[in-house]
């Protein structure tokens, strides 16, 4: 089990944020690790903020990795491998099929549901 807790903070113009916590209260610069389709990410920083006791994460998100669908990046430990977090950019035409496909879903579902309602105010009166 890994002594470091990342938790995100925010996605703010291009660079995902978090704060890293070290269980023992570790005081050593801790490595990270970020990968897109198991290539390593360059640009990774880690900066002390000793006025929180903690270290923030900053993963710069490459626009060459940006294109249609669902992008993954997994941060993790790469002394024990373990995943610390993960997160994922969704863009592109591909996604806006998938939105407006699932719409139609759910407004044919909610019709059938109105008819069914209606239908049941009628028999029960």
């Amino acid at each position: 089990m890994s002594t470091m807790n990342l938790t995100k903070t925010r996605l703010f113009e291009g660079v995902w944020e978090g704060v890293l916590t070290m269980a023992d209260g570790g005081k050593s610069q801790p490595s990270i690790r970020v990968t897109h389709l198991d290539q390593p990410l360059d640009g990774i920083e880690v900066v002390e903020d000793r006025a929180q006791a903690h270290w923030v994460v900053r993963v710069p998100i490459p626009a060459r990795l940006l294109s249609d669908g669902v992008q993954t990046f997994l941060i993790s430990d790469p002394d024990t491998g373990e995943k610390l977090a993960s997160f994922a950019v969704l863009a592109g035409d591909a996604l806006g099929d998938d939105i407006r496909a699932e719409m139609d879903l759910l407004r044919a579902e909610l019709d059938m549901l109105k008819r069914a309602f209606r239908r049941h105010c009628v028999e029960t009166m």
